[in-house]
């Protein structure tokens, strides 16, 4: 799925990497704890999460995460988008719940990350 139509399909506002918007996600992932990221996430992977603080583009970067979309209507600071921006992580951000876009995006076609682990 792009990344155009995930924005589309949650009414998402883009923060930084309108010209990342034709990039292609395989899988979602939904998380607050940056372990789990690390843990589990694969390359292709939009993280979906209610965290704004510098560690999420951190292991986005080290987990080679396609893009953020921040939840529950979250708008990291300018730092934080800056370093996305570094990083070539696109961020969006939508007013949905962390349930609500997973199911939305789950409705699109999009999927999880499935692993014996989880």
């Amino acid at each position: 799925m792009k990344l155009r139509e995930i924005r589309d399909s949650l009414q998402a506002d883009v923060l930084w990497g309108e010209d990342l918007l034709e990039n292609e996600v395989s899988y979602a992932f939904g998380a607050d704890l940056m372990s789990d990221v690390l843990a589990f996430v694969k390359t292709g992977t939009i993280l979906l999460t209610g965290l704004i603080n510098s560690q999420v583009i951190r292991t986005a970067e080290m987990a080679d995460v396609t893009a953020i979309l921040f939840v529950r209507g979250k708008v990291p600071d300018g730092d934080i988008i800056d370093l996305a921006r570094e990083n070539s992580i696109a961020i969006l951000t939508t007013k949905n719940t962390l349930f609500t876009t997973s199911g939305i995006l789950y409705s699109c076609g999009l999927r999880g990350i499935e692993d014996d682990k989880i």
